[in-house]
């Protein structure tokens, strides 16, 4: 497989992650967003959307092309289930799927490079605008998931189950894959996570960090990091 990635992208650390835990090797293809790559005839030939990621599938008898970070992970859960991303039960998936997209909906889509870019460019925001732009919809939205987890710990301890690890359970799953490249995303903006009062957050953050899944999907381990 090769994945058409940009270090930074957070939607493209999301993919990394899921590769990482699911063992699966793949050529890295950098596309650099900062200097307009993705809007080359030759990748806007691979990527209608000129997004990153994009994986391509090489050995798929359709040699697919997928796009959409979302899609893909569970493209890759589907075709090479163990160790699993999502739960087996549907209420579960429900679960994750609500956790993940709390980061790859409500948060994330405001705070992508061409949305600071129009800040900067036709609403003329300078720099320290644009930054209180992104932390405040980081702050919301991390909050957001906390609630989500701390409404989940409660669920688990009225059913006597011990509390979670992760976002959901004893394992990564989706919703870790889309918080841990968010939370890193904000530190480089200058939020402080630990100053948000969101402590089930921060736990799973800081033990996903302590993964080696995690680690090397990192943008400071990736080969165009500058």
């Amino acid at each position: 497989m090769k994945l058409y990635n940009y270090f930074r992208s957070g939607t493209s650390f999301r993919v990394r992650i899921a590769l990482n835990l699911k063992g699966l090797s793949y050529d890295y293809v950098p596309v650099h967003l900062a200097k307009g790559e993705q809007h080359g005839a030759a990748y806007r030939a691979l990527s209608p959307d000129s997004l990153v990621p994009l994986l391509d599938v090489e050995g798929d008898p359709d040699h697919a092309l997928l796009s959409q970070s979302m899609a893909i992970i569970e493209y890759l859960d589907e075709t090479h289930p163990e160790p699993p991303l999502m739960p087996r039960d549907p209420l579960g998936r429900a679960r994750v799927r609500a956790l993940a997209q709390t980061v790859a909906c409500e948060i994330h889509p405001l705070n992508n490079l061409r949305v600071l870019k129009y800040l900067a460019g036709p609403l003329g925001l300078d720099e320290a605008q644009r930054t209180t732009w992104y932390n405040h919809w980081v702050r919301e939205g991390l909050r957001h998931y906390e609630r989500r987890l701390q409404q989940l710990a409660e669920e688990r301890a009225r059913a006597g189950l011990p509390p979670s690890i992760y976002s959901y359970g004893d394992t990564p799953t989706l919703a870790d894959c889309c918080l841990v490249p968010q939370i890193v995303n904000g530190q480089r903006f200058g939020l402080r996570v630990e100053d948000l009062d969101v402590p089930l957050t921060l736990a799973v953050y800081e033990r996903c960090m302590a993964l080696d899944a995690f680690q090397r999907a990192h943008p400071a381990r990736c080969p165009d990091a500058e």
